[in-house]
């Protein structure tokens, strides 16, 4: 190899069972249509973090939704154990 010419970088194309490319306002449309639906949003927000013939943007966006829900229940659990034991505690004052 001569000395000027640089050695690029070899990339394998990766195959995964996600789909490519960008994901249509349409679908998003229905999307955002299904969340507002109780129930539905759970399970389909399971299927579209999990499935494996999704796209890879909206599978990317079900698992982040799902970790800021569980952060969420999280949080308003301790809340209201807080609450809770402040209430029992002002209850025993009485």
């Amino acid at each position: 190899m001569n000395e000027n010419q640089q050695r690029q970088p070899v990339y394998q194309e990766v195959r995964t069972g996600y789909q490519q490319g960008p994901v249509s306002v349409g679908e998003w449309m229905i999307t955002l249509l299904l969340m507002a639906i109780p129930l539905v949003n759970i399970i389909m927000l399971f299927v579209w973090a999990f499935s494996g013939n999704i796209n890879l943007s909206k599978a990317n966006w079900a698992k982040a939704t799902l970790i800021w829900t569980l952060i969420i229940i999280l949080f308003y659990a301790i809340l209201a154990i807080l609450f809770w034991g402040a209430f029992m505690a002002m209850m025993q004052m009485n």
